[in-house]
C-alpha cells in the first residue's frame, strides 16, 4: 500500500496538522514519495455514534436482513461515523468485523428486558428478575465489553413508565457484569428507575430525560456517563399521540420532551460526561450524527463541545484518535464543521483503516 499524505487544520486542537499514512497507520514522520490526497481542509478523528443499532429494521423493529444491515453500516461510514457502539441488536453482526471498508462496531449484545416491557423482537425477555445476573454474564460474553438493560418502559398495568428491576437485583447484576470485565448501560426515559441503576454502579445511562437535580448529582458522584440521543427524544410527542389508551403515560412523555434540552443542559453543566449517539435503527434513520450534534448545541454545549461529544467517545471506548501509530480513521471537511451541521453531514473525504473510501 502506497503511503498517503494529508495536511490541513486538525481537530480537536484546531491547529495546522500534517500527517502520513503508512500501512494503514498514522505517522507524523515525513515519507518520501507519499501521495498527497489532502492539501487543505479540516481533519478530524473518525466520528463515533455512541448509541447505534446496526441490525434493527427501520420502521418496524425486529432484525434486519444481511443486505439491510450492511447498508446501515455503509450509511454511517459515508456520514463520517467510523466507530459505532451498537447498543443492542437482535442479530449477529460479527461478520462485519471482516469488512475493512465498514466501521468498527463495539457491541452490547442483545437488550435484556421483561416480557411485554420493550419493543417486540428485540430483547431477551426474562420471566423472573432472578435470572438477570446470569443473563448479564451471557450477554457480556457475547458482546464487546458492554451489556444493555432496559431500565424502564411502559407498564400497562399502571399506565405509565415504570422500572423493570428491583434495586437489589441491579446491584447483583451489574456486579456480575463488572466481574466479566464488561460495562453496563440502560435505556431509561423516566425518573423512577434512575436512582437504583446509578447507585448499583451502572456505567452509562441512555436517553436520561427523567434526570433530576438529585440524580444528576448522583451521576456526577458515581462517574456515570450519559448518551442523550436527542433526535430520538424528539419523537416523544408522536409516541404520546399514539398512546390514546394511556393518558398518564402520554402526558409524561410530552413533559419529558418539553424539558429535554434543559435536562441535558443541566447534566452537562454539572460535569456529567456526555457522548453523541443517535439511536439509529428502528424509528431513527442511520447517518444522522450531524443532527444529534446540532441538538447537543441546542442543549447548551458549545459547537466545539458538541462535536467533541463524538470524538471524545473514542477514548471513552478505548479507541485511538489522531496520534502516532493509531489506525488512520479520519474524516476531512472542506470547512470547519463545528457549528455547521450542513458541512458536518457531508464529509469531503472519509479514510477508513488508511484507505480512502469516499471523496
Amino acid at each position: 500500500m502506497a503511503a498517503l499524505h494529508l495536511r490541513g487544520i486538525g481537530l480537536p486542537d484546531a491547529e495546522p496538522i500534517e500527517l502520513w499514512i503508512v500501512d494503514g497507520l498514522i505517522s507524523f514522520e515525513p515519507v518520501s514519495g507519499a501521495e498527497t490526497i489532502v492539501e487543505s481542509g479540516w481533519i478530524t478523528p473518525g466520528l463515533v455514534d455512541a448509541h447505534c443499532h446496526v441490525g434493527i429494521r427501520y420502521g418496524g423493529g425486529g432484525g434486519e436482513t444481511v443486505d439491510g444491515l450492511l447498508e446501515q453500516a455503509k450509511t454511517e461510514r459515508d456520514a463520517g461515523v467510523l466507530l459505532l457502539r451498537d447498543a443492542g441488536s437482535p442479530v449477529d453482526t460479527r461478520f462485519i468485523d471482516e469488512r475493512l471498508d465498514l466501521p468498527r462496531i463495539i457491541r452490547a449484545g442483545q437488550h435484556i428486558a421483561a416480557p411485554k416491557r420493550y419493543i417486540p423482537g428485540l430483547p431477551v425477555d426474562l420471566d423472573d428478575e432472578s435470572q438477570l445476573p446470569a443473563e448479564v454474564v451471557r450477554q457480556a460474553r457475547a458482546g464487546d465489553g458492554w451489556v444493555k438493560l432496559v431500565g424502564d418502559w411502559i407498564d400497562r398495568s399502571v399506565g405509565d413508565l415504570a422500572p423493570l428491576w428491583s434495586d437489589e437485583i441491579l446491584v447483583e447484576a451489574i456486579a456480575a457484569a463488572h466481574a466479566e470485565g464488561a460495562k453496563v448501560t440502560a435505556h431509561v426515559f423516566a425518573e423512577d428507575a434512575l436512582p437504583g441503576l446509578i447507585n448499583a454502579g451502572i456505567d452509562c445511562i441512555e436517553h436520561g430525560t427523567g434526570l433530576t437535580d438529585a440524580t444528576i448529582e448522583s451521576m456526577v458522584a458515581h462517574g456515570t456517563a450519559l448518551v442523550p440521543t436527542l433526535i430520538n427524544i424528539a419523537t416523544f410527542p408522536e409516541i404520546a399521540d399514539s398512546a390514546t389508551r394511556y393518558p398518564i403515560y402520554a402526558a409524561h412523555m410530552r413533559d419529558l420532551h418539553a424539558r429535554r434540552h434543559q435536562t441535558i443542559g443541566a447534566a452537562h453543566e454539572a460535569g456529567i460526561p456526555i457522548y453523541a449517539g443517535t439511536d439509529a435503527g428502528g424509528s431513527i434513520r442511520h447517518g444522522r450524527i450531524a443532527d444529534e450534534i446540532a441538538e447537543l448545541e441546542v442543549a447548551g454545549l458549545t459547537a466545539h463541545q458538541a462535536l467533541g461529544a463524538s470524538w471524545d467517545a473514542r477514548s471513552w471506548l478505548s479507541a485511538q484518535g489522531i496520534e502516532e501509530g493509531a489506525p488512520a480513521d479520519l474524516v476531512v471537511y472542506s470547512e470547519d464543521p463545528r457549528g455547521n451541521s450542513d458541512v458536518l453531514a457531508k464529509p469531503a473525504r472519509v479514510i477508513l483503516r488508511g484507505t480512502p473510501v469516499s471523496g
